[in-house]
């Protein structure tokens, strides 16, 4: 039985880049008031690419149940000088799910993902794209410049994030690495083969290795409203990251638990020495309710620890669909029209 796959047979070369062509994938949620700007705009970089490349490009759009009227403009969407698929999700599954379904419905070889909200530059496609042909790189991957319009404990919280993340790793990921991102024909195919359910895009798109490189940004203003990710969910996307990429809050509940066992021990032979040399007794009530104050919330941090990592298996042996696509429209830029609606297989 072979536990690897062998996918040396997408190598790119230059020469071939532009028969494989490029994806754009493009989650959507609630951006109604700036898709037409943007797919402007992404026909403007169709063009560019085809001009000094050849390469010919298409934009999967998912709507990821949004409830403003995304979906309609999306359908109205023209294909001019690249094709254009609109892939509505049957109800709201979150980004990662988004991504995915964009990944299993690109038709082209690389495939590059960016937000609709105007906040990932389609002028830096370019750029990404140069770094695929020209230098032979497989995943280009972009990140902040830096974080100075952002607060201190936010800072910090993100330090925190990527340093527990990576504590241990073999396959670190690197801090500041946004989803705006390109992969060649065959880290695309390598991501795809990756069954797990519970996904973390980032992690994944660096674990799978080949040649990678970052590229620095400055992201651009919101082309309108506000961000839906809240602290709350920023925090629970950082969990669900952890308890999906990476064992170290595991690791981390184990060495808690050994310092405390360790602290005990020491506090233990204190008092023994105490009443060994003066023969006093240590008042038992505060030493003993602090110890076990400390012991019950350490073995609940644990447990709830645990229990993460326990739904996570559950998640995976319910093998669930992470997606359903209810509607499937494309748009050819040679003038045709296909639509499949309301699918009921899992996509």
């Amino acid at each position: 039985m072979t536990l690897g796959s062998d996918v040396s047979r997408l190598s790119t070369t230059a020469a071939g880049a532009a028969a494989q062509g490029l994806s754009i994938v493009v989650p959507l949620y609630n951006e109604a008031a700036g898709l037409a700007l943007l797919h402007e705009r992404l026909i403007g970089l169709a063009g560019t690419l085809q001009a000094r490349y050849g390469l010919t490009c298409e934009v999967v759009y998912i709507d990821d149940g949004s409830a403003d009227n995304t979906l309609s403009i999306a359908r109205s969407l023209k294909a001019d000088s690249l094709d254009v698929q609109v892939v509505s999700l049957s109800r709201n599954f979150g980004k990662e799910a988004a991504l995915m379904a964009g990944l299993d419905h690109a038709r082209r070889g690389a495939v590059l993902f960016m937000d609709g909200d105007g906040q990932h530059p389609p002028d830096m496609v370019e750029k990404l794209v140069a770094h695929w042909i020209d230098d032979g790189y497989d995943v280009v991957y972009t990140a902040k410049a830096h974080r100075d319009n952002e607060s201190f404990l936010r800072r910090q919280a993100v330090h925190g994030f990527y340093a527990l993340i990576n504590w241990g790793a073999r396959q670190k990921i690197p801090e500041d690495a946004g989803d705006f991102r390109l992969l060649s024909p065959r880290a695309a195919a390598a991501l795809r083969q990756l069954p797990e359910r519970n996904r973390f895009f980032k992690g994944l798109s660096n674990w799978i290795g080949f040649r990678q490189i970052r590229v620095d940004y400055e992201p651009a203003p919101r082309a309108h409203g506000v961000t839906t990710f809240s602290p709350g969910r920023l925090i629970g996307l950082s969990i669900e990251g952890l308890t999906s990429f990476s064992v170290a809050p595991l690791r981390f509940a184990s060495l808690l638990g050994v310092l405390l066992a360790i602290s005990a021990f020491i506090f233990g032979l204190t008092i023994l020495w105490e009443v060994w040399t003066t023969g006093k007794q240590v008042p038992g009530y505060p030493s003993l309710m602090i110890g076990l104050m400390t012991i019950g919330g350490v073995q609940l941090i644990m447990i709830g620890i645990v229990g993460e990592y326990i739904g996570k298996i559950l998640s995976e042996l319910k093998a669930r669909p992470i997606y359903f696509v209810a509607e499937h429209t494309e748009k050819r830029s040679d003038g045709e029209t296909a639509v499949n609606a309301e699918r009921t297989a899992a996509e």
